[in-house]
């Protein structure tokens, strides 16, 4: 699918002289990124920020009082997570740091097939029958009001921990204690913490707390971190403001960790080099996450918490195993899921369903969502048939139907499961991502009949096309070493801080060459047209041998490229990644 290139405006010249200490690309790569206050461009521009004060939530100091109370009358406390990447992290934060202050502390986490996400009334009776006196969640819970309200019957203390978005109305909130930074009445001024974000901050507030001599305080929150930007950056919150803070100093934490199951994660996904955000985005995490796609999230979390280096070897390497039979049963539900999509005529929203009594596989369903939405540029859903069942408010038992929801920027996912919120038995997410249920085959249709009608008229006129939203056009000669060093200070890169895209435009083609096994990776060297500046770089395509098959020495193009140093034999040298050439 072709995509149009979208060049950022340029920024406003009051923007900018406002900033004149800053070299003014990097300011115009800010500006793009929606860092524009002087706060928010601080975490960006300071040598050295600060976390925020966790007590800047509301209810902290009412938490943190709840949990000492508990840890001091040694009374058993249940951490409840959820069963992905971010969850799992969470969980094993709190764990740390409440073992460290002898908690009596234990973990649950639901399975992702048979119990679904966030808490269940069943859970809760096991808990409170094991003797638990206070369950804080993590990642999860607030939209959980109805099973708030009965563990609170049972005489069970809860605090919600989360960061996904609230529910429409207030009094749709859980009666309890509530840290979540999603919303503007919480106190907190950064709303985009993933969970294990929040789970940061309500540990780094019980170590505030505590009696330890300050001189420990400080290494123990450090020591948070490793876990901190694995769940923060599997999660695909916006890495600016404090979860900017939160990646830099946990890929640090990361490269220095001594927790056992962290090395023999990190060693069975083949990361020898340093670690950086694409091992976690693309490495670690996916290895977290299938735990609980093939089975159960337990394992993911005993590797976490794990102190035996034989055990965490195991463990490890059994995720591995699972990751790789997740890869497999992935391409195959992307294949059957793509064989009902009509190419010729794409609807507003793609909605693909298995209601068979054998249907896919439910723990891959959203990462085939996000595969068909990236190649077709569409809302996707994808809905299945499983075999939990579920009373209905008629005292009629039915079979429940989930499905995982992937989005573009002009759709609102979350907005469109609120609006359609009278077909669904629970739902939650975010702008571009969703999970829901329904109950029963008929409500399950009325839900993909009313999403189906609302994306029609959302998306009235709008062309609904890939784009590269390129930072700026730049000349060969602009780019130098101090460029590149430059960029390379707006690391770690990911949502909301992208890798800088440049553009240039009527270059040559001075000399091509193919790479790899089979030939698959393609270099083209460019070169600028600017008789006063006859610069040229090479440019790299891993997998775009076939896809510029037809570019020929001498043609001229237009490009869209990142910038990086290649670094190969002890020499380094500017290099382009190549995004896309027209």
């Amino acid at each position: 699918m072709k995509k149009i290139w979208q060049i950022y405006p340029k920024m406003p010249n009051d923007f900018r002289d406002a900033h004149l200490e800053v070299n003014p690309l990097i300011l115009q790569l800010l500006y793009n990124r929606g860092i524009k206050e002087k706060e928010d461009l601080k975490w960006f521009l300071s040598d050295r920020a600060d976390f925020l004060d966790p007590f800047l939530f509301n209810n902290m100091e009412k938490v943190v009082e709840l949990i000492i109370h508990h840890i001091k009358e040694k009374n058993k406390i249940l951490i409840y997570g959820d069963y992905d990447a971010d969850g799992v992290t969470s969980v094993a934060l709190l764990h740390d740091i409440f073992t460290t202050f002898k908690a009596q502390v234990d973990f649950y986490l639901p399975d992702r097939v048979s119990e679904g996400y966030g808490l269940n009334k069943p859970a809760l009776d096991e808990i409170k029958n094991d003797g638990f006196s206070l369950v804080i969640t993590v990642d999860n819970g607030i939209r959980n009001k109805e099973e708030v309200a009965y563990a609170k019957s049972l005489g069970l203390d809860i605090i919600i921990t989360d960061h996904h978005a609230y529910p429409e109305k207030k009094e749709d909130l859980p009666d309890c204690l509530i840290i979540n930074p999603a919303d503007s009445s919480s106190g907190y001024p950064f709303r985009f913490l993933a969970g294990v974000g929040v789970a940061f901050k309500v540990a780094s507030a019980l170590i505030d707390k505590s009696k330890l001599e300050e001189e420990y305080k400080q290494p123990l929150k450090e020591r948070c971190l490793d876990l901190a930007v694995i769940g923060t950056i599997s999660d695909m919150v916006p890495l600016v403001g404090e979860n900017r803070l939160i990646a830099q100093e946990g890929l640090i934490a990361l490269n220095k960790t001594k927790r056992a199951g962290l090395l023999e994660l990190v060693k069975v996904s083949g990361s020898n080099n340093e670690l950086n955000s694409f091992n976690v985005g693309f490495q670690l995490g996916p290895r977290l996450n299938a735990a609980s796609r093939i089975k159960h999230a337990n394992s993911a979390l005993n590797l976490l918490i794990s102190k035996d280096i034989h055990e965490a070897e195991t463990l490890a390497q059994d995720l591995n195993d699972k990751n790789i039979e997740r890869q497999k049963i992935t391409e195959e539900v992307l294949a059957a899921a793509e064989s009902q999509i009509n190419q010729d005529n794409l609807p507003e929203i793609i909605v693909v369903k298995d209601f068979s009594d054998k249907s896919w596989n439910e723990g891959v369903v959203g990462l085939v969502a996000g595969k068909l939405t990236e190649k077709y540029y569409r809302p996707v859903l994808v809905i299945v048939k499983t075999e939990e069942k579920a009373i209905a408010d008629d005292g009629q038992e039915y079979f429940l139907y989930k499905g995982s929801g992937r989005s573009v920027e002009e759709f609102n996912l979350v907005e469109a499961l609120e609006n359609s919120k009278d077909f669904l038995y629970k739902y939650g997410g975010h702008p571009m991502a969703g999970g829901f249920s329904a109950l029963s085959e008929e409500n399950t249709f009325a839900f993909i009949d009313h999403i189906s009608k609302l994306a029609k008229e959302k998306l009235a006129g709008t062309s609904l096309v890939p784009k590269i939203k390129v930072d700026s056009e730049i000349n060969f000669s602009e780019i130098d070493d101090s460029l590149v060093e430059l960029l390379e200070k707006m690391s770690p890169f990911g949502q909301n801080n992208t890798i800088p895209k440049f553009a240039s435009f009527n270059v040559k083609i001075i000399d091509i060459s193919k790479m790899g096994f089979d030939n698959q990776h393609i270099k083209i060297k460019f070169l600028n047209h600017d008789a006063r500046d006859m610069r040229s770089f090479w440019g790299i395509s891993f997998g775009g041998a076939e896809r510029y098959s037809h570019l020929n020495l001498g043609d001229n193009v237009d490009i869209v490229y990142s910038i990086e140093f290649n670094n190969f034999n002890g020499r380094k040298d500017i290099q382009f990644k190549i995004i896309d050439i027209k």
